[in-house]
């Protein structure tokens, strides 16, 4: 994601944004990176999760390509670490990883096979993915790593549900198949279309869960990181807000199945 706060996330203002469904119980996201839903989505999670909403969360990656002064394994390690306890302080306990290859990331039948697998196990009504789009608005060029990820979760919702797909995944005649999926959420979207108000406990919640990440947000700025956090999130969940009624916001956008 774009990590600098009041960087150039444009988003589209020709209309309002509706709010998100929420006749929902359980939901997975599924993202890149340790991080990747701090970096935007960890308030709606707050929100979900203080509802009584169950949230698990799926990294492709371990995020061992993520810290220059870090051998992969050692940033692996780390990142895995904080990850988890970024996940707890939003009232996420579930968090797994499919081992594959940070920042080469290879979209294709392999990777959707995996989080279909995952769809299939966690069974959730509503995905959460990151920004699948080449930019995050106007010339900030997205990573590939992103735009692979969101692109074989948009796919492998349809996949979860078809039997004749993955079949080895499943028990003899289907069943395990999952064709439960509602909605994919792409949050970054420079295109959003849907939001989740959030209040400033959720906002309080976001930031500490943003500060997990100490390794990496000390490699990535000389900035306090818990100044950091919270200058960032607050930027974040005000990008949505002219179009929200003027409310704080995590903006999706949002893909009926």
């Amino acid at each position: 994601m774009n990590r600098k706060a009041g960087g150039t996330v444009a988003p589209n203002t020709a209309d309002q944004l509706a709010a998100m469904p929420d006749d929902w119980e359980r939901a997975l996201a599924v993202v890149a990176h340790p991080d990747d839903m701090e970096y935007g989505s960890a308030a709606a999670v707050a929100e979900w999760t203080a509802a009584g909403k169950q949230v698990s969360y799926l990294m492709v990656t371990r995020g061992e390509a993520g810290i220059d002064g870090l051998e992969p394994a050692e940033c692996a390690r780390v990142r895995e670490a904080e990850q988890h306890a970024s996940a707890r302080t939003v009232g996420v306990t579930a968090v797994e990883f499919l081992g594959h290859r940070d920042g080469v990331i290879e979209e294709g039948v392999p990777l959707r096979r995996d989080i279909a697998a995952a769809m299939r196990k966690w069974r959730p009504e509503l995905v959460v993915t990151l920004n699948h789009r080449e930019t995050w608005g106007g010339t900030s060029w997205n990573t590939p790593d992103h735009r692979a990820v969101g692109r074989a979760v948009l796919d492998a919702a349809g996949d979860a549900g078809n039997r004749w797909i993955f079949p080895e995944q499943l028990a003899s005649g289907g069943e395990g198949a999952w064709g439960g999926v509602r909605w994919v959420a792409v949050a970054g979207s420079p295109q959003a279309t849907h939001a989740v108000p959030v209040g400033k406990e959720a906002v309080d919640r976001a930031v500490a869960s943003l500060s997990e990440h100490r390794a990496y947000i000390t490699a990535l700025s000389d900035e306090p990181v818990e100044s950091y956090a919270r200058s960032f999130t607050e930027w974040a969940v005000g990008l949505g807000a002219d179009r929200f009624g003027g409310r704080d916001c995590v903006t999706f956008e949002l893909y009926p199945r």
